[in-house]
Parts: structure tokens; sequence; C-alpha cells
């Protein structure tokens, strides 16, 4: 039976949510699930923004058949070309034959190499227009946001920008569609940093390109493929994008991750965190063996200063610590602060390698000297480990 909602006098939401899906891409967990959104106008020419994954594609139809109420639909403008927004694109045409697509050139090729080849073509550049009736939509390309062919839309009449994946969060909507009718800073901003960190946050030159191009629209609403939807305090939203996208610290505070494989480096770790507690820093704490890799780089780059900990192993960094690393490379970590403590029984290595590692990280500012244990904290090197939060947390607080 169909679900739909009004979003606005001719607008309707029209997407579903997936509660059984665990791994988004099939990297991320998602224990809330992931919300799909697509959009339909009944204007004088019908017009669905974007299709659905597969998973959701029967509620999805039937969705789209209610609101058409019978009429043709005229338009299906694609945003984005990834399977999860385009994998019932080929039902909805098989559905609708006379159906034009509107899209870009790079869309029309990704269209080609998914098998689609379906429907007449709208091939839409940077700025053009499509008169709907009483609705003008104009189109702002946004090349790796994430994806090279993505575009967005912005209906000149009512100020909403359907925003392709940008402004996405994690997780299925709830009843309410919108972002002020949930506490979305308790309920959302966490999977809202950890979908743009990891799906987008390699791109913040790119975000940024896009983002100076949406300060010249009169945004009203925002309409992502994904996530709440917003109509008040989009100021906020933006400014969060615009700090993530920049590679700028949201909050001052220190992460402290270890590697441990014994307990002897997470205790190195604890008396760390203890300490810059007791000095009035904030502190997050995770174990890299037992925090999925996507939450580690999004609180990476949420806070000033990172502190890296981790055991040597097979005379390397820790596995779980090396492949954080790895990550935090591939996204383009970059303006924080950091301090190194290292673990080895006979020959500890894993300080000097991610030293190493890190010094390749673009404007990275290393805190004191690196502390090392052997096997375990002793008197000594606890009076080190202190001496290393002291620092960190004046540096934290200059």
């Amino acid at each position: 039976m169909y679900n739909t909602a009004a979003i606005a006098e001719d607008l309707f939401y029209v997407g579903a949510s997936d509660r059984r899906l665990s791994l988004f891409e099939n990297v991320y967990p998602v224990p809330r699930g992931a919300s799909y959104n697509s959009y339909l106008l009944l204007d004088e020419k019908t017009v669905l923004f974007d299709t659905v994954d597969h998973a959701v594609s029967e509620q999805f139809l039937e969705n789209v058949e209610h609101v058409l109420g019978g009429r043709a639909l005229d338009y299906v403008v694609i945003h984005h070309m990834e399977p999860d927004h385009s994998s019932t694109l080929s039902e909805v045409l098989l559905r609708y034959p006379g159906a034009k697509i509107v899209c870009n050139q790079k869309i029309d090729g990704m269209l080609k190499n998914y098998g689609c080849c379906a429907g007449e073509k709208l091939l839409m550049k940077e700025g053009d227009e499509l008169i709907t009736g009483s609705h003008t939509l104009k189109f702002v390309f946004a090349p790796m946001v994430h994806w090279p062919e993505v575009m967005m839309s912005f209906d000149l009449k009512t100020g909403a920008l359907f925003s392709a994946d940008a402004f996405g969060t994690f997780g299925a909507l709830g009843g309410s569609l919108w972002a002020d009718r949930v506490d979305f800073e308790h309920d959302f901003l966490d999977d809202a940093r950890r979908y743009y960190i990891n799906i987008v946050g390699k791109y913040g030159v790119q975000v940024q390109s896009v983002l100076k191009k949406a300060a010249g629209l009169n945004i009203n609403y925002l309409f992502p493929l994904h996530g709440p939807l917003w109509r008040e305090n989009i100021g906020w939203f933006v400014e969060k994008y615009l700090t993530w996208s920049s590679y700028t610290p949201e909050e001052k505070g220190v992460l402290v991750v270890y590697g441990s494989i014994y307990g002897h480096t997470a205790n190195a770790a604890e008396i760390v965190a203890s300490r810059l507690a007791e000095k009035g820093v904030k502190v997050k704490v995770y174990d890299a063996s037992m925090t999925d890799l996507s939450l580690l780089v999004s609180e990476a780059f949420r806070y000033s200063h990172v502190v890296f900990a981790s055991a040597t192993y097979n005379n390397g960094i820790f596995v779980k610590m090396e492949q954080f690393l790895s990550d935090l490379k591939a996204h383009a970590f970059q303006n924080r602060a950091y301090a190194v403590i290292e673990n080895g029984s006979w020959a500890p290595q894993a300080g000097a390698l991610m030293e190493g590692e890190l010094a390749s990280f673009k404007n990275m500012k290393k805190l004191g000297e690196k502390v090392t244990l052997l096997s375990s904290v002793k008197e000594e090197t606890r009076e080190k480990l202190l001496a290393l939060a002291d620092l960190v947390a004046e540096d934290v607080k200059a």
C-alpha cells in the first residue's frame, strides 16, 4: 500500500526507508537503516526527481502510481547515477514509456554503462532551465560530490534545492520527514557527519566549490537523497558542511584511538585520557579493534587533536591502527595536532612508522616526542604519558 506525504502544494515525497539494510554501500554499518528519497512534482508537466534502491522498489512504485493518480509521467530528473538512486529507473520507464529523462552528458554515458538505454533524453548543461508549468528548474552541476556526473536542481519558484547526495545522512526516517520535527542534533548529526566524511569527505575542494554556487541561491528547502528534509535552520546545516569540507575541526577536543593486543597499550591510552579529562579537556577514547573505521574517521574529523597509540605487530603498526591511518589518508585528513604512543616488547617500531605516515598528511602538527612502552606501563613511563597529556591539553586550550 502506498505511503506518501505532501511536502508542498504540488510536491510529494514518494521515497521509502529500508531498516533491513546493515551495510551502506556494503561498507558502512547502518544500524538504523537508510532512507531513499524521491520526489514527485505535479505541475502542468509531472516530474519525478530520482528513483530509489531496488530494496524498496515495490513501495516506491506504488507511491508514484498513487500520486500520479492516472496522469502520465512527463520527466524523470536524474541527479546521481549511483544504483541506490537509479536501480529502479528501468522499471519506471517500462511503466511510463513516454517519460523523458532529464540528465547531463556524463549521466547519459553512465546510463548506457548500467544497461539503461530506454527513454528520450534531455541533456542539460550548467545553468540550463526546464519549465514545467508554474515551476522552473535550474540545473547546478556538482561534480565529485561525490561522483563526477552529479548535478542538483533548484526550483526558482519555491527555492527548493534538490541536492542529490549532499546534505544527506544515514538512518531511516521515522514517520516525520522534516529535520525540524525530529531532534536532529541528537538523533541524526553523528550519522550526518559519518555519512559526509566517509562518502564525500575526500572531495572537500569540490564541495567548497558547490557551496559557493549554493550561496548565490535563495534556498528555502533542502531535499537530499538520504535522510531528513530541511525547511528551517538550513544555514546551520550548511555551516556544518563548510566546516567539514574545509577540513576544519568541528570541536576543540581530543580523540584517543588505541590498537592494543593484551591491554597494556590500552592502559597507556586510558592514563592519557584520564589526565586530559582532569585538565578539563573534552576527550573521546576508542579501541580500534572494536570500533568501525567509519566512526573512527568521522570522529577524527570532528576533533582538533588526536592521540594515536599502537602496539608493534609483525615489526609494524598494529593491524587495526594501520587500517585507521590508511583510511584517514584516503579521506584527505589534515589540519590537526597529534601525539604518538607506541608499545613493543623487544623492538618497538609502531611509533616511528605512525609518525612517518602522519608526516605525509597535509598541515599536521606533532606534539612532543612519542612515548614508548616496553611491554607494559611502568612508573617512569606513566610520568611521560602524563607529561604528554599535559602538553596536548595545553595545546587544545591555546
